[in-house]
């Protein structure tokens, strides 16, 4: 199968990818089809590197975004995965509860060896028509100041926001766009564009609703 190269001009960024076990994370990186080529795993840590390319009004962009391949059932992940990168991804499965909850573990995870890095929140699933995270009780990365986006990994909807806002950061460079779409796999499913327009609505509405105290239970 052919692939296209990544360019030797690129700008290249180390990207930590991290939630619970199930919630897509894989799914979401085979998306983008130079990554699933180009993959390597390195032993050391137990971990898949995906070099994701997007082309951008300020040249070629690699995401070098690290994948737990599983590590994260055994009680976390080392510290070797973390050291060295440059922005994080943290996700959740908006039809499953728990997986919200623990994204503060990994958010503190992620703090305690990188510091301050640019962050985003995404809640993944979100085609799946059971939501048991609804709009308003996604609070965390308020919080936190963090951006947040709704994604479904198997439709590819939403897939470049993430990389989108990661990449102005870490460029500098608030008026960067993407040139071309990013290389990615058919969709598996389609999403119910109206129903994503209405979380979208509820999401923007939830940011006027005042933060609950630190101490109250979101759900």
């Amino acid at each position: 199968m052919s692939y296209e190269e990544i360019p030797q001009n690129a700008h290249t960024f180390k990207i930590v990818l991290v939630g619970d076990g199930g919630v897509g994370k894989t799914t979401f990186v085979k998306r983008h089809l130079t990554g699933e080529f180009r993959k390597e795993y390195i032993a050391t840590v137990g971990v898949e590197v995906h070099p994701l390319v997007f082309y951008t009004n300020r040249g070629p962009i690699c995401f070098n975004v690290w994948d737990t391949a599983g590590q994260e059932r055994f009680g976390g992940l080392r510290d070797g995965y973390y050291i060295g990168g440059h922005a994080a991804i943290v996700m959740f499965d908006v039809t499953s509860r728990d997986t919200y909850k623990n994204v503060s573990v990994w958010y503190r995870d992620i703090v305690r060896v990188c510091e301050t890095i640019p962050m985003v929140l995404v809640g993944n699933k979100c085609d799946i028509k059971d939501r048991k995270v609804r709009a308003k009780q996604i609070i965390f990365h308020r919080r936190k100041n963090i951006p947040y986006y709704d994604i479904s990994a198997k439709s590819n909807y939403n897939f470049e926001k993430p990389f989108i806002y990661l990449a102005r950061r870490l460029m500098n460079d608030n008026n960067l766009v993407l040139e071309k779409a990013p290389a990615l796999a058919p969709p598996i499913v389609s999403v119910d564009q109206k129903e994503m327009e209405r979380n979208e609505q509820e999401l923007e509405e939830a940011t006027k609703i005042p933060l609950p105290q630190e101490d109250e239970e979101e759900f």
